[in-house]
């Protein structure tokens, strides 16, 4: 038999000065024009903040093509590898914010970055700072750091709002903050929005918590990490971890998650296989009468991120 193809996960981001984002997503889409890549690439004036996936040979050549552009020499990509790409198109689009935080902040005052392996230390230390995950809630019901302070954000603009609560819980002159994200970017800009509210010392795990994993492995992490792909949530390394998510309807932990079946929720929540059957792939019993709801029997093979329209054109008409 043949041997199967190794698929390359790349996660990266860069903040530069690109004169013309425009033309650096049609460069995108050149290069990717015949290959077998899939992604979800963001290009402003800014910088790129980008994840795609494809067959080793053609994620490696487009890191080279990466490193071979002046803009991005110094882009770091973190890997991962997996049986089949993970998105479900090539999407490459020009946004004129590379993470939406609706505030304005100097990329040249942003938090110290610690490495994975100073990171591991400054957690064992009794007088640790304050642990802040600035991911969104469904990100870290699934895992995080142990101790971690956890925002109920929804979004990542919600940030900007508890950034003001914080400053009234905690002292931001005395109070050193350890921060991390999934792969680094949204603390950069936090980090930066932290310290022109006061805040002192401000710590970002560099790679976050995908560099971390790569790493350190698993040490004081629980559970899974959410990942914004067909995957949804992936182990940070091949240490085991607790399961500390927790399924929607009973509680029961659970690392699984689905996107609510009725099309116009789209609710993102954690489930476990036997509430799943019994609300229909549904995040409430509401939502199992609504005008449109995804077929149940997609469900066993569901991925994320679907519109309406792949669903009516799959199923065949009665």
């Amino acid at each position: 038999m043949p041997e199967k193809p190794i698929f390359f996960v790349l996660a990266y981001y860069y903040f530069t000065r690109i004169p013309d984002p425009h033309q650096e997503v049609l460069a995108h889409k050149e290069f990717f024009n015949n290959r077998q890549l899939t992604s979800r690439i963001y290009i402003s004036e800014q910088g790129i903040n980008g994840q795609m996936s494809g067959i080793r040979e053609d994620a490696e050549a487009y890191m080279r093509w990466m490193h071979a552009n002046p803009l991005f020499e110094k882009v770091v990509f973190k890997i991962h590898t997996h049986h089949e790409n993970v998105f479900p198109r090539q999407t490459i689009k020009y946004r004129p914010q590379l993470v939406a935080l609706d505030e304005e902040v100097d990329l040249e005052e942003t938090g110290e970055h610690v490495s994975p392996e100073k990171w591991k230390e400054m957690l064992e230390n009794e007088k640790k700072p304050l642990v802040l995950d600035v991911r969104n809630e469904y990100e870290w019901q699934v895992g995080r750091f142990e101790g971690a302070e956890c925002p109920p954000c929804e979004t990542f603009r919600e940030f900007k709002q508890y950034a003001e609560e914080l400053k009234e819980k905690v002292d931001p002159q005395s109070t050193p903050v350890m921060m991390y994200c999934t792969g680094g970017i949204r603390c950069e800009l936090y980090s930066s929005l932290l310290r022109k509210q006061g805040f002192k010392d401000v710590y970002q795990l560099d790679g976050g918590i995908i560099n971390y994993g790569l790493k350190q492995g698993s040490d004081h992490w629980l559970g899974k990490l959410f990942v914004f792909d067909d995957r949804l949530t992936v182990p940070i390394s091949a240490d085991s971890t607790p399961v500390i998510g927790k399924c929607h309807h009973c509680q029961t932990p659970i690392e699984a998650y689905y996107n609510c079946a009725n099309m116009d929720c789209n609710h993102l929540f954690l489930c476990c296989p036997t509430c799943l059957q019994h609300y229909s792939g549904c995040c409430q019993s509401s939502c199992q009468t609504a005008p449109r709801v995804r077929p149940y029997h997609q469900q066993d093979a569901h991925k994320p991120f679907r519109k309406w329209y792949h669903y009516f054109k799959e199923t065949p008409a009665k």
